[in-house]
């Protein structure tokens, strides 16, 4: 017997469906497209066979948009920067920036700052 999947009613299927089309970003149009499917009563098997995403994921998405509503269904890679933190404060970067201007110290002015120089 295929297992639905059922949806809080946060949205109605027309606004899933208005979702699923105006979305650009391919990973949230792709879950609004799933959300809208499963509202017309499509079990999450026959959704996964017209989407490519597994029964499992599906599941998955539609209990985030369950507890999390509309505001759940970002994609939340693009929302969390994996960039190492600044070495350097904003004002230690224009110290910098001002220091590289002028001649290196012991230098001749055709003298070139390098790393080492940098990090006396």
């Amino acid at each position: 017997m295929p297992k639905y999947v059922t949806l809080h009613p946060h949205l109605s299927t027309d606004d899933l469906e208005r979702r699923y089309r105006s979305v650009h970003e391919p990973h949230e149009r792709s879950w609004w497209q799933i959300l809208w499917l499963l509202s017309r009563g499509q079990s999450a098997r026959q959704v996964a066979r017209s989407t490519g995403y597994s029964p499992y994921w599906i599941g998955q998405l539609a209990k985030r948009y369950n507890s999390e509503g509309p505001d759940g269904m970002r994609n939340r890679a693009r929302l969390t920067s994996h960039r190492q933190e600044l070495l350097l404060s904003v004002e230690q970067q224009d110290e910098l920036r001002q220091a590289l201007v002028e001649v290196p110290p012991g230098g001749m002015p055709n003298a070139r700052w390098s790393g080492r120089l940098v990090a006396l």
